[in-house]
């Protein structure tokens, strides 16, 4: 690059989605004869030691060509962070969506297995009654079985409003973040300078 010169232009791009700012310097660079910098090549140019001048009458006019280039490149750019930021939180939904099915497997898992259980215990209790030798032992007995059918029964009700609770939950999570995924973003040009290498 030396002995070679063109344009430099700094922008500060806003990004704020999900309840968070993020602020990036896009630098980007071409050369006069049309060639663009890569990045890190761009960016290399403001850590270089250097010196400033004015432009010499009538140089600053050649920057009109430039700046659509830049342009394009810094909206490339734009691009490409954009694209990174919907990717992770992508990641992000995702991450909460399984913690929610997570949770909700647990809970159903957890319920059934004590309807499984109420289930085992009645047929015990209706063995137990039926094989009861007095009606007063086999009134008891049904009285016993009428409980757990009733214990079973607010369970499974257990099971299903908990299952409406995962669905509206799911529903919530789905609207908040539908909100908050909405990215609003701003662009800045810093500066822009002509430069030289010797």
């Amino acid at each position: 690059m030396v002995g070679k010169s063109g344009w430099l232009k700094v922008s500060l791009f806003s990004v704020e989605s999900l309840d968070q700012t993020e602020d990036y310097l896009i630098c980007v660079a071409a050369t006069d004869e049309g060639q663009t910098l890569d990045e890190g090549s761009a960016a290399r140019l403001l850590t270089l030691p250097g010196t400033s001048s004015p432009l010499p009458p009538g140089e600053g006019r050649g920057e009109g060509g430039f700046r659509e280039a830049l342009d394009a490149i810094t909206q490339q750019r734009q691009a490409t962070i954009r694209r990174s930021i919907s990717e992770r939180n992508a990641r992000f939904f995702e991450a909460e969506a399984e913690k929610l099915d997570g949770w909700a497997d647990d809970l159903k898992l957890g319920l059934e297995r004590e309807i499984k259980e109420l289930d085992r215990q009645i047929k015990e209790a209706r063995r137990a009654a039926t094989a009861a030798p007095t009606l007063e032992d086999k009134l008891a007995g049904q009285k016993q079985v009428r409980a757990l059918e009733l214990q079973r029964n607010a369970k499974r009700r257990a099971l299903f409003d908990a299952q409406d609770e995962v669905d509206r939950q799911r529903e919530q999570l789905i609207a908040v973040i539908e909100g908050k995924l909405a990215q609003r973003v701003s662009c800045e040009t810093l500066f822009s300078m002509r430069w030289l290498l010797r």
